[in-house]
């Protein structure tokens, strides 16, 4: 172990042994379930990384239907058929942007939005 592991654990031992940890919330209680468990176990870890980034397992599966309707519709010769596979796009469109917007309100700090203002001004 390197130093600051060393330093890092000893004050959390401290701290623990003075009482520190017994007024936080839930201090006490079991963990809620991970609602991981049809996962492979290598890689949770990767999952709970990009859930608490506010990605979802969904919005990929979603992703990925948008770009199979696509070009099933870059493919099709049939005028009905073609409208049918619109009709289908411009739905799951409107769901993909609506989980879009619902994450977009998750992520309103100043330092985002200034990242966004950056990105967008590079852009646009």
């Amino acid at each position: 172990m390197d130093f600051s592991t060393i330093i890092s654990e000893d004050r959390i031992k401290r701290a623990y042994e003075n009482g520190e940890f017994k007024n936080l919330p839930g201090f006490g209680k079991p963990l809620k379930p991970d609602d991981l468990s049809h996962v492979p176990e290598e890689l949770r870890m990767a999952y709970r990384v990009m859930r608490n980034a506010g990605f979802s397992p969904e919005q990929d599966s979603l992703k990925q239907e948008i770009m199979t309707i696509e070009d099933l519709i870059k493919c099709c010769e049939n005028s009905e058929e073609r409208q049918e596979l619109q009709k289908k796009l411009n739905e799951k469109l409107l769901r993909f942007n609506s989980m879009m917007e619902k994450r977009r309100g998750k992520t309103n700090s100043a330092m985002f939005r200034n990242y966004e203002e950056k990105i967008n001004k590079k852009l646009f």
